[in-house]
This record gives C-alpha cells, structure tokens and sequence, in this order.
C-alpha cells in the first residue's frame, strides 16, 4: 500500500524524497478524479449548448474599478492561509509535520511564509486591477455559458460533497461518531460516498436554479463524469488501503510477507482465534463475517484476498522490522472491493459515454446512471464491511438501503419523464 506519494515513489521509481509524505495517496486521487470530471462535464455542456439544450445568461459587471479593500483583504487572507499551513508544513520541524492532516487542524505554522504569501497575492490582486483600471468605470454585459461555470459547480460539489460525506458516514459509524464527533468531522478519513452524492446534487441544484441553468440537461451532462470521477477516486481507496475494503476471504491466509495464499479450511477459526482482539474491536465478538471462495489459479491470489500492508488506517498487526508511520497488516485478507469498483464503474462510465447520444429526453440519462449506480453499489455491498440496520427483521448496510432507493428513484424518473415527453409531442 502507497498511504501518501512518498511510499509510491520509494517502491515504484527508488528514491527517498521525504516531502513526498505531504502528498495524501487518497488525496492525490480525488485530485485527478475532479479533473477528469470536470473534463467530461465541461466537453457535455459544450455539446449540449450547441444542440440548444442549454443557453447563455447575460449579466452585468462593472470593469475598471481599482482592487478595493475587500478584495485585498479576501487574497490576503487567503495567502496567509496557504503560506502558515500548507508551506508551513514542509518548513516545520513539528512532530505533527510526520501527520499532515493533524498539523493541518493544528495550531502549528509558519508565520512567515503566511505574512509573506498573504501580501503576495494582495499585491497580485492590486496589480491585476490596477492594469484594467479605467478614469471612469462602465458596466458591460457579458455572455456566460453553463460550460463557462464548470469551476464554481466543481467548488459546490467539492464543499458539499465532503461536508455529506462526513456527515452520512457519521451516520452510519454513529457509536464511533459520539464518542468524539469533532475529530470525526474534520478528519479525512471516513468518507460515504451516498452522502457527498445527495449534499453535493442539493447544493449544485440549488446552484443551477439561482443561474437559470436547465436542471435535467445539467445532470444528464454530470452523469458519465460522476461515474468516472467515481472509478478514478475508488483507485485511492485501494491505494492508501483506507479500510473502504471488503469482508474477509477465509479461503486464503496471510504470510509474514504479507502475501496471500491457499489457507486450509480450518485456518480461519484458529487465525481468529489467534487474533481475537483485533475482531472483537472491529466486530464486539469473534462472529466474523467472510466467505470462502478461492479463484482460479491463473490469477493472482490478490485479485480474490488480499492484506493491505502499511494501509493508512494501520488497521490490522504490525508488520514485523517496520519503523515507519504506517506498519500494518491484515492477518485474514479481504476482498479488494475498490479494485473491483474501479474496474467495474470504468466500463459502466464507457457504458454511459458510448451511449449518451441516443437519450434525447432530458433527465433520462441521468436516470439511467442511477440505475447503473444503483446495482452495482448494491451487490457490491455483499462482501464489504459496512454497518448494519435492524428494520423489521432484515439487515441492510446504509448504503444498500441507498442505492435501493437510487434503483427505484432511477426507474421511476425514467419512465416519468419519458411519458411527460410523449404527452408533450402528441399535444
């Protein structure tokens, strides 16, 4: 397992760049998901712009005004942000510089390097208007395209996105949330990705409104790039090894080399047995649940079971000789669930994209990623480790009870609108 981009570059390429632990594996991938999602979203509403689906609002600025006190405060504040936290953070000699989401929630900075990047960008700022500063300033109207608000919907689904998903996974982990609710805010780990999903469609709806956006074209564009934006941020969660993993596969068992091999039928019982207190914690007894299923033998074993070494919840034992941050293992492997979800979420995104052509009743495509996103995430939760309810005798995960929702609410959108759409061509 990578837990941040220094592991990566150490194990893949050789080298020893020690700032290279600032760099969230995790993060990193999110990163390049909301790229590749913005992307896709981007290249759709040109299309749909240009097929008269989507249109231009005029609205009235007003240029040549000098930078006034608000502005340079706004970029000043904001520098001084970035410089005494994230630059702050490869100059300190802190302990909790080891942990950059614990220095991050800290106290701890560099003066300096806020004062001096905060007066930076206030300057920048002072300059930019400075160069366009007219002796007497006029109000113009300009034409903006949806395509053209690409970056403010990704900053709402970004924002929205991880206040739902933390909140959800609150939630969901609700024991673990009471003991200390603070710390489980504001930490990064522990995302639910139905949560962000609702939040983040709430506040870019709400968005759409106040811009006149077309609600159901909007979506229909969003669709094939939530779904890869999807794929690409599952590839973190196997990367860091962020304990969003499967159940345990008692047809294998782990060696002290933290790889995975044919275990005998009665491995399992003795290996929980041996590592009772690690199951009672994770499970409050040693019920724990796994399935046997061996895999064929011309594929890799971790394919099926697999130990998430120096995963970066140090979930597990310790690996035995480590000295770093993040030395663990699972001693029972589990299920690759991400790996699964990217590869099976990748075709669905091709899925969508090859045939987002032939869905000309607006909303409808949306509708059919729901669908999609709807089974998948449902049968997926059959082998992952995930909280469960008790509603009159059964005993959904959360998120099978959201995605059940998502399968009908799909269904039910799709045939809706297409019949509204009938009844519109026949009247």
């Amino acid at each position: 397992m990578y837990p941040n981009l220094y592991y990566a570059f150490k194990d893949l390429i050789g080298v020893d760049w020690k700032f290279l632990r600032f760099f969230n594996s995790f993060g990193f991938f999110v990163a390049i998901a909301f790229v590749a999602a913005w992307y896709v979203l981007r290249m759709e509403l040109r299309r749909k712009e240009s097929r008269g689906l989507l249109q231009s609002r005029e609205e009235v600025i007003v240029v040549g005004k000098p930078a006034s006190l608000g502005e340079l405060l706004t970029n000043f504040i904001v520098g001084f942000f970035f410089g005494y936290k994230f630059i702050g953070l490869f100059l300190s000699d802190s302990p909790l510089a080891a942990n950059p989401q614990d220095f991050i929630f800290s106290s701890a900075g560099s003066w300096p390097a806020g004062l001096l990047l905060g007066l930076l960008l206030a300057v920048l700022k002072w300059w930019e208007k400075n160069k366009q500063k007219l002796p007497q300033p006029e109000e113009r109207k300009i034409r903006i395209w949806p395509h053209d608000r690409v970056g403010d919907i990704a900053i709402f689904a970004a924002v929205f996105g991880f206040a739902g998903a933390k909140i959800f996974n609150g939630f969901e982990n609700w024991s673990d949330f009471i003991k200390n609710p603070i710390e489980s805010l504001i930490s990064f780990s522990g995302l639910t990705f139905y949560g962000g999903l609702i939040c983040a469609a709430l506040a870019i709806w709400y968005y759409a409104k106040r811009r006149n956006i077309a609600f159901w074209p909007l979506n229909d564009a969003a669709a094939p790039a939530l779904m890869l934006a999807y794929a690409l941020g599952r590839i973190g969660c196997q990367v860091s090894g962020d304990g969003d993993w499967g159940i345990i596969n008692s047809a294998y068992y782990t060696t002290a080399s933290q790889h995975s091999l044919p275990a005998a039928p009665d491995y399992f019982n003795s290996a929980v047995t041996k590592n009772s207190e690690l199951y009672i914690s994770q499970f409050g007894s040693l019920n724990v649940p796994h399935i046997y299923a061996k895999g064929p033998s011309f594929l890799p074993n971790w394919l099926f079971a697999y130990s998430y070494p120096h995963n970066v919840i140090n979930e597990g034992i310790k690996i035995t000789g480590c000295n770093e941050q993040y030395c663990s293992y699972l001693p029972l492997p589990v299920f690759p669930t991400p790996f699964y979800e990217t590869i099976i979420c990748l075709l669905l995104f091709c899925i969508i994209w090859s045939v987002r052509k032939k869905f000309t009743v607006p909303g409808t495509l949306f509708a059919f990623y729901l669908i999609l996103n709807g089974i998948e995430r449902f049968f997926i939760e059959k082998i992952r480790v995930n909280t469960k309810y008790n509603i009159f005798g059964f005993h959904p995960t959360q998120a099978e009870i959201i995605s059940s929702l998502l399968l009908i609410t799909g269904i039910i959108l799709f045939i809706v609108l297409r019949n509204k759409s009938k009844k519109l061509q026949a009247g």
